[in-house]
């Protein structure tokens, strides 16, 4: 994953992967579209991500199990 887009602290959450720049932990966002939820739902619960910060996180997970699904 870019580390730019995920920040994890020991200091924050016990050192759950956040989203950069904020104190949400990444699982939060997985937890909301598991439950059904749509990403508007997820960005209105925590104006803190951005839509562009979601959707990057969101895409780099796709691709590390585009990765993961098909090895070399």
């Amino acid at each position: 994953m870019n580390k730019h887009l995920i920040t994890v602290d020991p200091d924050i959450h016990s050192g759950a992967p956040v989203f950069a720049g904020t104190r949400v932990p990444i699982k939060t966002l997985f937890d909301h579209l598991e439950a059904g939820d749509p990403l508007e739902v997820f960005l209105s619960d925590f104006p803190s991500v951005s839509r562009e910060l979601a959707v990057d996180v969101l895409e780099e997970a796709r691709a590390a199990l585009t990765v993961d699904a098909h090895p070399a």
